[in-house]
C-alpha cells in the first residue's frame, strides 16, 4: 500500500538557519523516499489564526508551505519520526497528515 504524507509550515520557519521544509526534503531524499513537492500557498492560517497572504498590501514573508511525499506505507512510517524530530528541535508549529494513494506510474528520468 502507497502513502502520502502532507506536511504543512510556515516559509520563515527555520532550525539552524536552514528553512524546515529544506530540512524535511534533504532528509526525505537521505531516507531514501520517492521524491518530495514544496509548495508555497498564496494564503492560509494555522493554529495562531492569524493569516498570512501574498496579497500586495499585505505581504507576508511567512506564507504556508506544503510538502508532499508519497512512497509505500512502510518508508513513509519510518521517516515520521523524522518529521517529528525536525518540528521538535525548531521549535515551529506546524500539521502532519498521512492518507492511502494509489500510485498509478513512478517512472525515473530517461538518461541519454
Amino acid at each position: 500500500m502507497e502513502r502520502l504524507v502532507r506536511i504543512f509550515t510556515g516559509e520563515s520557519d527555520l532550525l539552524h538557519n536552514v528553512p524546515v521544509y529544506e530540512q524535511i526534503v534533504i532528509a526525505a531524499k537521505k531516507a531514501g523516499l520517492a521524491g518530495a513537492t514544496v509548495t508555497r500557498g498564496i494564503m492560509g492560517y494555522g493554529s495562531s489564526s492569524r493569516i498570512h497572504t501574498a496579497k500586495i498590501l499585505r505581504l507576508s514573508e511567512d506564507l504556508p508551505v506544503v510538502i508532499e511525499i508519497a512512497d509505500t506505507e512502510d518508508k513513509i512510517n519510518a521517516f515520521l519520526p523524522v518529521v517529528d524530530s525536525i518540528f521538535e528541535e525548531s521549535g515551529c508549529g506546524g500539521l502532519v497528515t498521512t492518507e492511502e494513494v494509489n500510485i498509478i506510474k513512478y517512472l525515473p528520468k530517461v538518461k541519454k
